[in-house]
């Protein structure tokens, strides 16, 4: 089964055609990253113009790419929600559109789903299994017990992780994206400032970022009443490292609880060199497998659309 998939749920206009929900023949991503950086974060209005110039050259790309045509598809996939809503409507009206000229089904695929379904293009899945998802606007424990299976155990009450990343970035003003620049600053530094490590109750599998920022925002804030001077490696490495030891407690929490075969971790944080290390370092404790995909899977991308909407076109039609 041939899909072709579309995600356009922030700021980059993704396309990729994937035979059997791994086998990619192509990945076309058109990242707006360049312009929204003078900005300090995305603007949905600048998206959704962005996706609407770009959006026929990259489906273009993605067919040259597979050396395939429209004919040759076999179902047109997309995301649906969440995202923003301006640059949702460009890639579900495109689905749309390719749906109906070329008698096509169309599947809607969660983007979230999508972004579990990222590491489905690197290895099975051993159910049941926890999916750690950590991205801009998502902080979630979610226990699958089988394909498209999703239970949310635990979730962030106030601010997602890579959310709080970018404030932070935006507070010690190192620029936009603000993961990278922290996870990267604080590989050269050492965590000696005191930050909360937010763990919430005892048996709470909930996350709270919103407390940790402004306790960055007030260190500054008051270094700088004082005119002293703030080492950033040393609070991106004291930030990065509380972010961290509650990110991977809480999952080595679940998973026992949950006596789970395998944590994955999804989203654009997985992208994160010291989570990533640490998630290893734990579930080898622990004695579960780990599987985190791909650096440039990690991030919004179509593969991972493809993925999970090949599983949910299955199951849908086996039952």
């Amino acid at each position: 089964m041939i899909i072709l998939s579309i995600e356009s749920s922030c700021d980059e206009t993704a396309m990729a055609i994937v035979e059997d929900g791994r086998k990619i023949l192509s990945n076309t991503v058109y990242t707006q990253i360049a312009i929204h950086t003078m900005y300090g974060g995305v603007v949905p209005e600048v998206a959704s113009r962005e996706h609407i110039k770009k959006i026929t050259y990259v489906l273009d790309d993605a067919l040259k790419q597979a050396n395939l045509t429209l004919d040759d598809i076999d179902a047109v996939a997309v995301t649906k929600e969440p995202g923003l809503i301006g640059s949702l409507m460009v890639g579900v009206n495109t689905a749309k559109t390719i749906s109906l000229c070329f008698n096509k089904p169309l599947i809607y695929v969660n983007h979230i789903h999508g972004h579990i379904y990222a590491n489905y293009l690197e290895e099975d899945f051993s159910f049941p299994l926890l999916a750690l998802v950590v991205s801009g606007g998502h902080t979630e424990l979610v226990l699958m017990k089988d394909h498209m299976d999703f239970e949310i155990l635990g979730e962030t009450l106030d601010d997602a992780v890579g959310e709080a990343y970018d404030k932070v970035a935006r507070v010690v003003n190192v620029g936009y994206p603000g993961g990278p620049i922290i996870d990267k600053m604080a590989s050269l530094g050492t965590p000696t400032y005191p930050l909360p490590h937010i763990k919430l109750s005892k048996d709470s599998l909930d996350f709270s970022f919103s407390g940790l920022k402004s306790a960055v925002i007030n260190l500054c804030h008051n270094a700088n009443q004082r005119g002293e001077t703030i080492d950033a490696n040393n609070l991106a490495a004291s930030f990065q490292n509380a972010v961290i030891d509650v990110l991977v407690s809480k999952t080595s929490k679940a998973a026992t609880m949950y006596n789970v075969k395998q944590v994955i971790i999804a989203g654009g944080v997985a992208a994160n060199k010291g989570l990533r290390s640490a998630m290893q370092e734990e579930m080898d404790k622990i004695g579960i497998k780990l599987t985190v995909p791909q650096f440039k899977y990690c991030t919004d991308n179509a593969a991972m659309i493809a993925a999970a909407a090949y599983n949910q076109y299955i199951k849908e039609n086996n039952n």
